[in-house]
């Protein structure tokens, strides 16, 4: 059973910074999470900008429980900063990459497996999608009940595997996210070829309109440091200058 709790994070990149952010974040921030915070990177990846906002960063941090996420924050904001003071020279060369987001409080599905078995086997893909489900109120616990009964063997079928799914925390449970690693390219264009009224996901279909599932699906491209691609955890062997990315 997973009980961690996930750190959701979409960043709006400045310019044309986003290979310099995914340095930064990752070799630059991680281990020091990693060190202080016991925060691991689950994941870090580009949206892929022609299915969704660009130029976008999505940053998913894993934490342990909810009592580790109040220890994280206990951290973060017990200054009279509101900011950690250690990481002033970190949050000032971030400020010239990103400009803002939304971040969000992501609580895993009981059979979503964390990072490290994740790494583990191995899942990893050339590329991913990212489902972002609005729902009814009250109804993101049985769109997760409904992905392990129906909608994971559906999909896993057509070529993809689940990374993770989440219920978003702190909105009455009208939010879901589904993170899928894909082999290939040409994988993601059969199913998009699939989910059609007709098509091989068309049970898989039903189902979400039944639930009231509306569903935003965009692609993913994961940074080079970050787990399931590098196969461990970010270090700080792994930091170099901004100049050089």
């Amino acid at each position: 059973m997973n009980d961690k709790v996930y750190i959701h994070e979409l960043v709006d990149i400045i310019g044309h910074n986003r290979a310099k952010y995914f340095q930064h974040i990752t070799a630059n921030w991680s281990p020091i999470g990693q060190a202080e915070r016991d925060q691991l990177c689950f994941g870090v990846f580009g949206t892929v900008g022609s299915t969704g906002a660009w130029p976008e960063v999505v940053n998913i941090w894993e934490l342990d429980g909810w009592d580790g996420l109040a220890e994280n924050f206990r951290h973060e904001f017990s200054h009279d900063t509101l900011q950690d003071p250690s990481l002033s020279d970190w949050w000032a060369a971030a400020a010239s990459l990103r400009r803002g987001g939304v971040d969000r409080i992501i609580v895993p599905a009981p059979w979503t497996a964390p990072v490290t078995d994740l790494v583990a086997a191995g899942v990893k893909g050339e590329v991913y999608a990212h489902e972002l489900i609005t729902l009814p109120p009250g109804r993101a616990p049985e769109l997760l009940d409904a992905v392990e009964a129906t909608g994971r063997a559906a999909c896993e079928a057509l070529g993809f595997a689940l990374v993770g799914a989440f219920r978003v925390a702190m909105v009455n449970d009208t939010e879901a996210i589904l993170l899928w690693a894909i082999p290939d390219w040409p994988t993601w264009a059969r199913f998009e070829q699939e989910d059609t009224a007709t098509g091989a996901l068309r049970a898989w279909r039903e189902v979400l309109i039944d639930l009231g599932a509306v569903v935003r699906r965009s692609l993913l491209v994961e940074a080079p440091l970050s787990p399931l691609r590098l196969g461990r955890q970010p270090s700080v062997a792994d930091r170099r200058p901004l100049s050089e990315v």
